[in-house]
């Protein structure tokens, strides 16, 4: 058995993280046998070697190893690509097809992306997986394959099979061995390695010399969360390779080629993100509080009309008039405060009197909570001021100040609606 440094070697794998170690080491153990194996991992982490290892260790090493992404070939041609099509089976298909499966029997097939594969597909590959068997599209005959499939996915698997993208039975079958590659910002200290590694290989492929970071751009390198991982440290190690001419790179040239966004940040991004039905409570109890509010503010104004009304005490009925005027108006403006407040001045006579509102209780029973009907009288405010000014002028023969007087309000006031109601 090869030991993990010199399949490093023999692979230009690059790093000595533990987890990146225990990856290899795992791909070690399992390349003898035939057992189908999942990789994960972020995209851009390096899945790919480790179907090759596994293949290169194996005894089907001399046979054909045949690597499909399966998320770069559409929905509608996927099945022939793998299983291949019998001549007629769709538009198009003029001639039989051999397809991935049968081209690669005896040997390994590494399914990229295998999270992408629509729930058809997943069927047919799971009956390959089963017993080795599976049927051309458009043909009824059965065909035999004897191929190792090592599968790969940047895909949270278990979300998917909760929103039944991916088939469970499929996921176990894939996944006898599971072997996670571990992201770059994880292996902090093998960023530096690889960006000096894939600097000396762009320099020498474009014969120009070395780049070579500061101390500045190094601790920059590090704070990176390099969401892309090691595809996306690589293309920037060929960016500035090819187009800085100070081969003596600084913290500020660096920064020029990192995404903008959060480039020292370590926190964990978040990426498409649903929006559940959970996430609108806040808004929903926001909401309920604003009406229940107003229903209040409602019903203290019903409540203070009907003790205007009734009450004989004029300070008092000028008091609490201005305090609930003030409660829906605000006090930011205190001339508009006294306006509203002499426009809402109630007229009121000693022999003048309303009931109050009728409260009955409905009896509390087995499924419902005892509630409170109101029993409203149908009062026209307008009516009332009309009939008591007419009552008032009347009895004092037209004499505004003494009807003023005997009304509570001010002479000013009962000139003003006179005029109004045209009396």
């Amino acid at each position: 058995m090869e030991s993990i440094q010199s399949i490093k070697q023999r692979f230009e794998i690059i790093g000595n993280n533990p987890k990146l170690n225990r990856a290899i080491e795992k791909s070690i153990q399992v390349a003898p046998t035939d057992i189908s194996v999942l990789v994960t991992g972020e995209s851009g982490v390096g899945k790919e070697a480790i179907p090759k290892i596994i293949h290169s260790l194996s005894h089907r090493k001399h046979a054909k190893y045949i690597a499909v992404n399966c998320g770069a070939i559409p929905e509608g041609t996927i099945d022939s690509e793998l299983f291949g099509h019998e001549k007629g089976a769709f538009t198009g298909a003029t001639s039989t097809r051999s397809g991935y499966f049968e081209v690669a029997n005896g040997g390994t097939i590494f399914l990229d992306e295998v999270g992408e594969l629509p729930l058809t597909t997943q069927v047919r590959l799971l009956r390959v997986l089963e017993n080795g068997e599976f049927l051309k599209v458009g043909s009824s005959q059965v065909q035999k394959t004897d191929v190792r499939i090592v599968a790969a996915t940047n895909v949270k698997m278990f979300e998917a099979i909760k929103k039944e993208k991916f088939r469970e039975d499929l996921y176990y079958r894939l996944s006898t061995v599971e072997i996670n590659i571990p992201p770059l910002r994880e292996r902090r200290d093998d960023i530096h390695l690889l960006f000096r590694k894939f600097a000396s290989d762009f320099g020498q492929k474009y014969k120009m010399p070395t780049i070579r970071l500061e101390e500045g751009a190094a601790k920059l390198l590090l704070k990176y969360r390099w969401p892309g991982n090691i595809r996306q440290l690589r293309n920037i190690a060929e960016q500035i390779s090819v187009l800085e001419e100070n081969r003596s790179i600084s913290e500020f040239t660096l920064n020029g080629y990192l995404p903008s966004s959060a480039s020292t940040s370590s926190l964990p991004v978040v990426i498409g993100g649903e929006k559940k039905e959970g996430d609108f409570s806040n808004e929903r109890e926001i909401l309920y509080k604003v009406l229940f509010d107003m229903k209040g503010d409602l019903n203290d104004l019903k409540k203070l009309t009907l003790e205007l009304l009734n009450n004989n005490d004029s300070k008092k009925v000028q008091e609490e008039n201005e305090h609930l005027i003030r409660k829906i108006y605000g006090e930011n403006n205190k001339n508009e405060t006294s306006d509203k407040n002499n426009s809402m001045e109630v007229l009121q006579l000693p022999e003048t009197r309303i009931e109050p509102v009728v409260h009955t209780p409905i009896q509390e029973d087995k499924y419902h909570f005892a509630e409170e009907i109101e029993e409203e009288e149908t009062l026209s405010l307008q009516e009332k001021e009309i009939e008591l000014i007419k009552k008032s002028l009347e009895r004092n023969r037209g004499k505004r100040k003494i009807a003023a007087a005997e009304l509570g309000i001010s002479e000013r006031t009962l000139y003003r609606k006179i005029k109004q109601y045209d009396l």
